[in-house]
């Protein structure tokens, strides 16, 4: 091949990787810049009177006197509003009965939208439920409330075709002494709610309350890293350990190759298949636990990862120069002297690397802990309790509240906020791996 036909491949091949990369970037931006600029709102909001009122009497958190004042001026700017809908409530008594029953329904869709924006009044009967306690927490949430309080929905038929059209639910109520409530809550809005900008760092600290409506994810993030740090003691082990028989003691042959095979057979098992394994074997078979618990799904996890730390561990190993373990040897050395002090930390950095990957894909996985240790609400766990316990998990509950929850579109956030901290995990342990590595690699190379 000539020289110059020669250079335009290694240009073509060139451009080519660079325009791969560039577009893989490309990709990872465009999916993950709307999740963190979503999942950030988790943390930096506009925050309502009552999400300050709600975490002062939940968690304890905040000046309680400059809050309990603010609460006071807000309820001020809501007694004119609530006048009205009392002053109505004793019109529709006196209506006739036809009139009454036009309007009946209708006020009472006005007065359940208002009470859910705005909280039930001072002394008021306060249902268990915690989000029938308070008003919006939110100042987004609290402008679409305020857009179902303004507007109703009604569907019209053109052409054969249905419309959905949004009326003003004022003009339901004209010549009535509620009519001026809807412009009175427009412009009246933030005096009553009292919104300000808030760095709800406790997101990561505290727990939910009413199934994530409010409160943090510390339940999930914590048992997230039980799982991931139980998955890695029990896999880098008997993981490192079964490299090394296969990479310095095993024999070459059919049996050897079979071993292999089945390894790597295992590395594209559906995950779902480990969690039925794990049900299987460590709850129902060996009983580690007598249910669900964080132990039964590090194990599970632990099988999963198996085979990858054994795969690359034991091409790290391979790959150490075999003049290493000449001069060991030679020098006297045993062979498990040599595979310990010379082969084993010559080879921790690409055994490292396969640790990197199991971590990120232990940390993510949902399969394997549905049936073994993850359920959808629960409290922090200690390390004693994590033997016996299940646990909320970041992976287990973003898929439950992006599918399950009653209250969807009220908890976007949060969502969001998990999927970013999952991220993060996943990051920071492999980081922490990452710089494991290259602390090794430098001290070698001394």
């Amino acid at each position: 091949m000539r020289e110059h036909t020669r250079k335009l491949f290694d240009y073509a091949f060139t451009g080519l990787g660079i325009a791969s990369i560039t577009f893989m970037v490309a990709i990872l931006v465009i999916v993950l810049v709307p999740i963190f600029a979503r999942g950030v709102q988790a943390v930096i909001f506009k925050g309502t009177v009552e999400h300050r009122l709600l975490h002062l009497e939940k968690f304890s958190h905040g000046d309680e006197d400059a809050i309990r004042a603010e609460y006071d001026e807000a309820l001020k700017a809501r007694q004119f509003a609530w006048d009205m809908l009392d002053n109505f409530k004793k019109d529709l008594k006196a209506m006739p009965s036809s009139e009454r029953g036009h309007y009946r329904k209708e006020f009472a869709d006005v007065e359940a939208i208002f009470a859910e924006l705005m909280g039930p009044r001072p002394g008021e009967h306060r249902f268990p439920i915690v989000r029938m306690q308070y008003g919006q927490n939110r100042w987004d949430r609290a402008q679409v409330k305020l857009h179902e309080l303004m507007y109703y929905e009604q569907w019209t038929y053109e052409n054969g075709e249905s419309h959905l059209q949004y009326l003003p639910r004022k003009d339901l109520f004209t010549g009535t002494s509620l009519e001026g409530l809807f412009d009175y809550t427009e412009s009246h809005l933030e005096e009553m709610l009292k919104p300000k900008i808030t760095f709800y760092w406790r997101f990561l600290t505290d727990s939910s309350i009413d199934a994530h409506i409010f409160g943090g994810i510390w339940p999930e993030l914590l048992g997230t890293i039980y799982l991931t740090i139980g998955s890695m003691l029990f896999a880098v082990p008997f993981g490192i350990l079964t490299a090394i028989y296969l990479a310095e003691y095993a024999k070459e042959g059919m049996i050897l190759s079979t071993i292999r095979s089945c390894i790597s057979t295992l590395s594209g098992v559906p995950s779902i298949v480990f969690g039925l394994i794990g049900l299987a074997f460590f709850i129902n078979y060996l009983k580690v636990s007598p249910n669900k618990s964080v132990l039964a799904g590090a194990l599970t996890l632990g099988l999963l990862v198996l085979p990858t730390i054994i795969r690359t561990s034991e091409e790290a190993i391979k790959a150490v120069p075999h003049a290493y373990k000449e001069a060991a040897m030679g020098l006297g050395a045993g062979r498990w002297f040599t595979v310990v002090k010379v082969i084993l930390p010559a080879s921790l950095p690409g055994i490292m690397t396969g640790i990197v990957l199991s971590m990120g894909r232990a940390a993510g996985e949902t399969a394997p802990i549905i049936f073994t240790a993850a359920v959808s609400v629960g409290q922090a766990l200690s390390p004693i309790q994590a033997l016996s316990e299940p646990t909320p998990a970041l992976s287990w509950n973003i898929y439950n509240l992006c599918t399950e929850h009653e209250a969807v579109e009220e908890i976007r956030h949060v969502q969001y906020g998990m999927v970013v901290v999952l991220i993060g995990v996943v990051i920071s342990l492999s980081l922490i791996a990452i710089l494991m590595r290259a602390r090794i690699q430098k001290k070698m190379k001394r």
